[in-house]
């Protein structure tokens, strides 16, 4: 949601046109218009060649009753019979014209002379009226009758009419000729039915194509959309990965999720290994300095000490040195016992790790934990010797242990998993308690580190510290009531021990 507020932000003061819009909005939008202009332009065609084919078909149906027409009315003409003349048109006009496939306005049959022999309408075309005379349209026809080759007709078009002739022949010779008087637009009552027609068809399949189309392109655009929005905030954090029912589908945009969701996993790995190199180089580095730290104050701490032994033996004792004299002397054992913490060094060879040295760390916790009133889950699965120095991993798991009994409280529970492999020797110690905070996750194996009022928070670090001299690895979990911390040390490692007390 902040990249789209951030985006309506930009095109708020910018010129924004439909390129613009999200693709939300911009596929299933185009979508329709293609579909709209498909769907129009295809309908305006079909109309355009509809009118076209509906207009000739007239046109020959219209002449094909002209045809049967003029054969009826070559008797009357030959016997100058106007009266049996009208009454064929009339009779004829008065059933045809009435159907809409012919849609003829009025019959006019010429003599010879070009003069009105009979028609269906005498008010508006009378007897022996030249040609010429019922208007212009009939005028323009009049100088093209004598141009018309046997046996072929005659179409005419003028803005308000179309005159199809025939001429009425008899043994070759031209008798006179027969005009069908339509409507300019005597077609059209048709085309609107077929217009209509269409428009219907048109609109039934636009009611089924927008919403497909919609959906489709919201289909497709909701994962673009949601995939933009990761992109955008994958600088800052670590986005969640795309859900995989969003677009479970094998094309294109389907492998382009994929390949998104493999850049993350990517760069999880690749965020958690920095964050472990950066841990181990600040572990590192603090290591360095509190052996340098430790070395440099023994030498005076030392001299102290002696002092302190040699005022005990050959001084004085007054009142004030017995009471000041055992004071400054615990205080300078615990400076030496807290720089003696500091100084984890690899020493010399130690024997090898076995199943009782696992079980001389819980019997040395039993009563610590029974004072506590912590409920003890102990699986000791060691068979054998190992080929692992006892001495620093037994200073591994008793540190370990004792910070599980001291962060469970009164009436909590510890639980402890030891087991070997050919390759790994594993080492799992969990409690109940509070949860430690994530904010302290990161510090949790520095010196001095403690969450607990006492002590000087220096177990946990020198435990770091032998577990990554023997290549291994430390780790810690710690949700929902419940804190695990979990060793991992292979086999066949350089040995080494410490110097160390917790």
């Amino acid at each position: 949601m902040k990249a789209w507020r951030i985006w309506c932000a930009r095109r708020a003061g910018d010129g924004m046109s439909i390129f613009d819009l999200s693709l939300r909005f911009k596929i299933p939008l185009l979508g329709s218009i293609i579909i709209i202009a498909t769907a129009l332009g295809l309908s305006l065609s079909y109309m355009v060649q509809a009118r076209t084919d509906l207009k000739r078909d007239m046109l020959e149906n219209s002449e094909g009753l002209g045809r049967v027409l003029a054969h009826t009315l070559q008797s009357p003409l030959l016997h100058d019979d106007v009266w049996r003349g009208f009454e064929i048109v009339n009779t004829l006009h008065g059933d045809e014209a009435s159907r809409g496939s012919f849609q003829v306005e009025g019959l006019i049959v010429l003599n010879e002379m070009h003069e009105v022999f009979v028609s269906s309408h005498p008010d508006a075309y009378p007897l022996l009226i030249p040609l010429g005379r019922l208007g212009n349209a009939f005028r323009t026809l009049s100088t093209h009758l004598d141009s018309i080759p046997l046996g072929q007709t005659l179409t005419l078009e003028t803005d308000d009419k179309i005159l199809q002739v025939v001429p009425l022949v008899a043994d070759d010779v031209v008798l006179g000729h027969l005009i069908l008087v339509h409507p300019a637009e005597f077609f059209w009552p048709r085309f609107k039915t077929l217009a209509g027609n269409t428009a219907i068809i048109t609109g039934l399949a636009l009611a089924f194509l927008l919403p497909v189309n919609w959906y489709w392109g919201q289909r497709m655009a909701r994962p673009l959309v949601l995939l933009s929005r990761r992109m955008d905030d994958l600088g800052r954090t670590l986005p969640e990965p795309l859900p995989h029912t969003i677009y479970p589908y094998g094309d294109e945009l389907g492998c382009l999720f994929d390949a998104y969701d493999r850049m993350l996993e990517e760069r999880e790995v690749k965020t958690a290994m920095e964050r472990e190199i950066v841990k181990e180089g600040r572990l590192a580095a603090l290591g360095r300095l509190s052996a340098g730290i430790a070395h440099e104050i023994n030498n005076p701490l030392g001299g102290l000490m002696t002092a302190v032994d040699t005022l005990k033996q050959y001084g004085e004792h007054d009142t004030v040195s017995r009471r000041v004299l055992p004071l400054l002397e615990r205080g300078l054992v615990q400076i030496k016992d807290i720089v003696a913490a500091l100084l984890v060094e690899a020493k010399g060879a130690s024997r090898k790790l076995t199943w009782q040295d696992v079980e001389d760390a819980h019997t040395l916790l039993a009563e610590e934990a029974r004072k506590r009133r912590v409920a003890w889950q102990w699986d000791n699965r060691l068979q054998g010797e190992l080929d692992l120095p006892a001495t620093p991993v037994r200073q591994v798991l008793i540190n370990m242990l004792l910070n599980a009994v001291q962060a469970a409280g009164p009436e909590g529970r510890v639980e402890a998993h030891i087991q070997a492999t050919d390759a790994e020797l594993s080492i799992e110690v969990g409690n109940g308690g509070d949860t430690i905070p994530p904010e302290q996750m990161d510090s949790l194996f520095e010196p001095f580190a403690s969450r607990k009022e006492t002590g000087h928070g220096l177990g946990l670090w020198i435990s770091y510290q032998i577990v990554t001299q023997l290549s291994g690895h430390i780790g810690v979990e710690s949700r929902d009531g419940w804190t695990r911390f979990s060793v991992a040390l292979p086999m066949e490692n350089e040995t080494c021990t410490t110097a160390a007390s917790a």
